[in-house]
């Protein structure tokens, strides 16, 4: 009698090699995205100035970071554009996905689809278009250049993440604040808020994070003393690339890490509340 191991061990040597080579092809593409973000952090520790000569561990680096002074202007300028356009993108999105979730309109499925313009159209060619409105309409570079700016894009990634937040509610509780005689005012405020909140908190978060990183539209609607934290990372580089850009540009991803992860998990645990 043929065992049974015996008489699918063709077919079972084919599925063993087919899913080796799948393991194999992951890891291959995880190692070729991630392992040069190792290597970049990896020598922030590096005690020579030459980044591909290892002389030993230190933490020099990391302290020039913390007691630069042009990299202190260059985060207390990022800290500003992005708290200010994250407020202003949270607002404004928050509104825009409630709206469109309970409200129904001409050109209401138009103006939803516009959610994915920001998201879809290359960075360089928003930054372009950007610039060229602020110049036609003679509004100066600066600070509050790169607030509107980021406004621009990130409130599409809010009301996405609130929206989908509000898809995961029915509608019946909002019909039964309205039967008990609530106001559409008191209904948002004590309804559709608190339960849109997980979704609320993610998009601030991320657009937060979208607002710290972004490098492409700052650095062309910036205006003279308004750098920020990857302008002045790209100042650097231009004259190679030294420890302390690696030290920073590892602060920054941690930070990204940290943000994008806290945002999934707010959006997780929403998830899981009745």
């Amino acid at each position: 009698m043929v065992s049974q191991g015996f008489g699918e061990g063709p077919r079972g040597l084919a599925d063993r090699m087919r899913s080796r080579l799948g393991d194999a092809w992951l890891w291959g593409v995880l190692a070729f995205l991630y392992l040069p973000v190792l290597v970049l952090a990896i020598y922030s520790f590096n005690a020579s100035r030459f980044a591909l000569s290892w002389e030993g561990f230190t933490l020099e680096w990391y302290l020039r970071v913390f007691t630069s002074p042009e990299i202190a202007r260059a985060v207390r300028n990022t800290l500003v554009v992005s708290l200010v356009s994250t407020a202003v993108s949270t607002v404004l999105g928050t509104a825009l996905a409630v709206g469109l979730h309970f409200h129904r309109f001409p050109g209401r499925n138009l103006l939803r689809g516009g959610f994915y313009l920001p998201i879809l159209i290359p960075d360089i060619i928003l930054a372009v278009a950007l610039l060229s409105f602020f110049a036609l309409v003679a509004f100066p570079l600066g600070l509050g250049s790169i607030v509107l700016a980021h406004v621009s894009f990130q409130i599409s990634f809010v009301a996405l993440l609130v929206r989908s937040r509000l898809q995961a509610f029915p509608l019946s509780l909002v019909e039964a604040a309205r039967d008990l005689g609530a106001a559409p005012g008191e209904v948002v405020r004590r309804v559709v808020l608190p339960l849109a909140a997980p979704g609320i908190v993610a998009g601030a978060l991320v657009a937060f994070t979208l607002s710290v990183d972004d490098f492409l539209i700052a650095y062309f609607t910036a205006g003279a003393g308004a750098s920020t934290l990857p302008i002045r990372i790209y100042s650097m580089i231009k004259r190679g690339v030294t420890p302390e850009v690696n030290a920073l540009a590892t602060l920054l991803l941690l930070f990204s890490i940290v943000t994008i992860t806290a945002s999934m998990w707010v959006l997780r645990r929403g998830s899981q509340e009745p």
